[in-house]
Order: structure tokens, then C-alpha cells, then sequence
């Protein structure tokens, strides 16, 4: 699977420019997560009132939910800078402390991928976060030593598929955190009507509907979907998306009616080869070219939720629906060797 662009991505494609365009510019304007939504803009209004920067804040939740978005969005509702980085950029404590003396007071500072950052750049945020205060490393070796810097109170914003792997200690620094949820079909038929408008596009009610099913609950895949059949309708000729263009375009894209793609379909194959014994993660990372956290953070969070995989304490097996799809009788639930399932 390496270097093929996937709809079903774990991260925004470089070469997918507006993306940044049909990214909103206002919280009025975000479609969706809206009890996070309003508690960010409860806690914005309450820190312009008492003159003092936000809280540092922990957006978690799975890949292409609007967490990049909201960071922006805080930024702007602060009329604050945002300077923006990633944890796999943050590999030494120089990096970070280069980035920190530079900020001014009421600056955003957005990490994603937060968890990616290394254990000792993490503990170095910690005096950062609570006491604006870092030791900068000066010289090396036996000349080594560290000269205490006061920082300006500034704003961390993180952003992780996998809060899990934070330590407790950075994690319960951070004063505000919010979990984005996958969304409705109603809102990402919005989200994908107003981002029809931005590309300059027309589609009908009946093919916004079908983009939208097949979305996964994610206005990233919606957006990257609602791209390709705009092309499609371009070679057509035809100014509008309709549903006989809709339908066919997410066929040679390879969206089946339950919006599952190639990989998807490759992990159900799998576990149907054993159907009844579970199969485990490094088994199915191995077996369909893909990396652990990939398929743990993109791809099985859906066919969970949907019952097309279940997880046991041993592995994945088929679901209900898994079982359904491919046609295969499930056992009774008084013969399943591996007892109790969770989600």
C-alpha cells in the first residue's frame, strides 16, 4: 500500500490544497461537534473577559474530524498568532525551546500529533505549561549546563488520535479537553453541500446523500470524495453533481454502498480466512502492507462501529455484519471458543 493515495487516509494528502479553502473560518460557521463547540466558546469568552490567555487545551478523536480546524478557529477567536508543529518534528529539547522563547504572550501554540513527541520533549513542556518557565541547555559535554528563561503565558493546543499513549502527567495539564466524535449523516450532507459551494460546483440533495453514507463519518473523506466526483462531472461536461454522477464515481473509486474501500475489504478477507479464530493486529498489519497504528486509529474504528469486526482479548474477528457480507455462518453464541467479545 505504500505511496498510493487513499481516500481512507490517516492524515490530510500534501497535494490536497483546498482542503485548506473548505476549512471554515469561524466557529458560526463549523457543521458539527456541537457540545465542543460550545464549550470552546464558553472558555474563550471567559478568558477575554478575565484578560488572561486559554487554558491549554487536548483535542482528541480519530483522524479527519475537524481537530486541525478547531485550532485554527481558537487562534482566530483569541485574534492570537498561531504557530503550528507536529510531535514527530519535536525530536529534541532544543527544537521545542527554540520554539517556546519565541512566543509572545497570548500566542497558539498547535502541536499535532501530540503523541508522537518523544517522552523526555514531553516532560520538558511540563514547567513550560504550569510555570511558563524552561531550562535552556547551553553548551555540551563537560561544559554542559542550563540557564533558567522565563516564558510568556502562551497556549498549548494538542491534537492526538491516541490519547491513550500520553503520559497521565502531560495529559492532566492541559485544563481544557474536548473528544470530536464521527459525524451524522444530516451534517456531513451540510458539510458536503457547503463544500460544493466553495469548490463552485452544484450537487443534488440525492448524490450529497450518497457522499455523505459513504464518508465514514468524516468530513476529510467527505471533502477528498466530493473532489473526484467533481472531476468526474467536469470530464462529463456537466455542471452539476447528480446521483447517476455520484454513483458512478464512487464505483471507480472503489466505495462500496457500506463505504468500505480496497484495505477494508482486505482486512474482512483476512479474517474470514479463519473466521472463527482472531486474528492478531501484527498478523493483519503484516498480511495487508500496513503499519499497527494505522489500522488501529483509521480503519477499525469503522468497521467496529459498523459490526463488521469485533475485537477479543486474543484478536479481531469477523462481526455480525462481517460475517453477513461475506456470506458466512456465524457460530452460535454458546459455542464461541473465546468467550466474552468487547468493543
Amino acid at each position: 500500500m505504500e505511496g498510493e493515495a487513499r481516500l481512507v487516509a490517516p492524515q490530510a494528502l500534501p497535494e490536497e490544497r483546498e482542503e485548506r479553502a473548505l476549512r471554515p473560518r469561524s466557529f458560526d460557521a463549523f457543521v458539527g461537534q456541537p457540545r465542543v463547540v460550545n464549550n470552546l466558546q464558553t472558555w474563550i469568552k471567559a478568558a477575554q473577559r478575565a484578560g488572561r490567555p486559554l487554558d491549554h487545551v487536548l483535542l482528541t478523536g480519530p483522524p479527519g474530524l475537524g481537530k486541525t480546524t478547531l485550532a485554527h478557529l481558537i487562534a482566530r477567536s483569541l485574534d492570537a498568532r498561531l504557530v503550528t508543529t507536529s510531535g514527530p518534528v519535536l525530536e529534541k529539547i532544543s527544537d521545542l525551546a527554540g520554539m517556546l522563547v519565541k512566543l509572545k504572550r497570548g500566542d497558539v501554540l498547535f502541536v499535532d500529533e501530540v503523541h508522537r513527541m518523544r517522552t523526555s520533549v514531553e516532560e520538558y513542556l511540563y514547567s513550560a505549561m504550569e510555570d511558563c518557565r524552561i531550562d535552556v541547555p547551553i553548551d555540551d559535554g563537560i561544559h554542559a549546563r542550563t540557564l533558567s528563561v522565563s516564558l510568556q503565558r502562551f497556549t498549548l493546543v494538542g491534537a492526538t488520535t491516541r490519547a491513550g499513549l500520553l503520559t497521565k502527567p502531560f495529559r492532566d495539564r492541559f485544563g481544557i479537553q474536548e473528544r470530536l466524535v464521527t459525524y451524522a449523516q444530516e451534517e456531513l450532507e451540510e458539510i458536503v453541500r457547503r463544500s460544493a459551494k466553495v469548490l463552485g460546483v452544484g450537487i443534488d440533495d440525492e448524490a450529497a446523500a450518497l457522499v455523505a453514507g459513504r464518508a465514514r463519518g468524516t468530513p476529510r473523506i467527505a471533502n477528498r470524495l466530493l473532489a473526484r466526483l467533481r472531476d468526474v462531472a467536469l470530464a462529463d461536461g456537466a455542471e452539476r453533481i447528480d446521483a447517476r454522477i455520484a454513483a458512478r464515481g464512487l464505483r471507480m473509486l472503489g466505495i462500496d454502498a457500506e463505504g468500505l474501500e480496497a484495505l477494508d475489504r482486505q482486512i474482512l478477507a483476512i479474517l474470514a480466512e479463519s473466521p472463527y479464530t482472531p486474528v492478531g493486529i501484527k498478523t493483519l498489519a503484516v498480511a495487508t502492507g500496513e503499519e499497527v497504528g494505522t489500522i488501529e486509529d483509521v480503519y477499525e474504528p469503522y468497521l467496529i462501529v459498523r459490526g463488521f469486526v469485533r475485537k477479543t482479548a486474543r484478536g479481531r474477528v469477523l462481526g455480525p455484519r462481517g460475517f453477513a457480507l461475506l456470506g458466512i455462518e456465524p457460530r452460535a453464541a454458546g459455542d464461541d471458543p473465546q468467550g466474552t467479545l468487547f468493543p
